[in-house]
């Protein structure tokens, strides 16, 4: 995305909840705190995708682990859909019960090696 409009449109559609503090995780419904957050692009910037949402580190990482851009862009682009990957949903099961500002180191799937 190049050029000055382009930019500005890309700005306007990040959600204006961003700068609250109580944020809630879409995926794993828990608190994020400000140091935990990264923004997800439902659909990946490098196929057009400027809708962004705010994630726990660790459940952003666990999707890019998990999953290529490919599959994001064609089959995962809600959060509910990708509430329904099976093996994310085992990761939220486990996640869950965490606290708010754990965070662990991710792998890669074996699959996207």
């Amino acid at each position: 995305m190049k050029g000055r409009i382009k930019r500005q449109q890309a700005l306007e559609a990040v959600p204006l909840w961003r700068a609250q503090d109580d944020v809630v995780c879409p995926l794993c419904e828990r608190a994020i705190p400000p140091a935990q957050r990264d923004a997800h692009h439902l659909i990946p910037k490098s196929h057009g995708g400027v809708q962004t949402v705010w994630l726990h580190r660790i459940c952003h990482r666990q999707i890019h682990a998990l999953l290529t851009e490919t599959e994001l862009a064609r089959q995962y682009q809600h959060v509910e859909a990708l509430r329904q990957h099976a093996e994310l949903a085992v990761f939220l099961r486990w996640v869950k019960t965490k606290p708010d500002d754990f965070f662990e180191r991710t792998r890669k799937s074996r699959r996207l090696r």
